[in-house]
């Protein structure tokens, strides 16, 4: 049975637990991160160097990074719907995937960290002024792709793409801040909540 180390309010942690629920896989969960048990022990950091959750255990495969490890899931599955295996489709989705991790959390971060976790180090009011103008321009890019599409990130299916940003799409609607009206991210953001797995893993009141 799989293994997945960290906590169940990590953003990237719901990621693999929501696409679980979308390839019917079991797994075991032990809870690694703050406030639960320590991720930069030796032991933890002989699996992951980086001390970061979530950590993917599968036999005797270890793997980190959690857009990598939806990656090896639904490849491991053959779940070609969700990661097409044509490389055009293929790289459409890992096109937003990697846009997710890297430009729009960056975009998130101070604000998020500011407005949601009350963090001290985060209090300058003109950073976290840029950083909601910053997500909220970035968040303008989804609405217009989703205005192409007409339904989901990639394309008329739903792929990899809609966990990774619609986990990141919660998390802004959940943070205390104006924002602009996006009607193809409000339609968006309720198409996603039908599925069991985001109600349980995104739209689960945890920003």
């Amino acid at each position: 049975m799989l293994k997945i180390l960290g906590k169940s309010s990590s953003i990237n942690v719901r990621k693999v637990l929501w696409l679980c629920e979308e390839l019917g896989l079991p797994y075991e969960q032990e809870q690694y991160g703050s406030g639960f048990q320590a991720t930069d022990t030796p032991e933890f950091m002989a699996l992951n160097p980086n001390a970061m959750v979530p950590v993917l255990i599968d036999d005797d495969f270890v793997l980190w990074e959690s857009n990598t490890i939806c990656r090896y899931l639904a490849g491991r599955e053959q779940r070609f719907d969700l990661l097409p295996g044509a490389p055009r489709g293929r790289a459409l989705v890992e096109k937003w995937m990697d846009w997710q991790a890297t430009e729009l959390n960056n975009s998130w971060r101070y604000a998020f960290m500011a407005l949601v976790r009350r963090s001290p180090a985060h209090a300058d009011p003109e950073a976290i002024e840029a950083g909601v103008a910053g997500w909220n321009r970035h968040m303008a890019m989804v609405e217009a792709q989703l205005s192409r599409t007409g339904a989901y990130i990639a394309g008329a299916s739903f792929t990899l793409a809609d966990i990774v940003i619609g986990l990141s799409t919660h998390r802004w609607y959940m943070t205390p801040m104006p924002r602009p009206a996006l009607p193809a991210v409000a339609a968006y953001y309720e198409r996603l909540s039908e599925r069991p797995g985001y109600r349980l893993h995104g739209r689960n009141g945890t920003p």
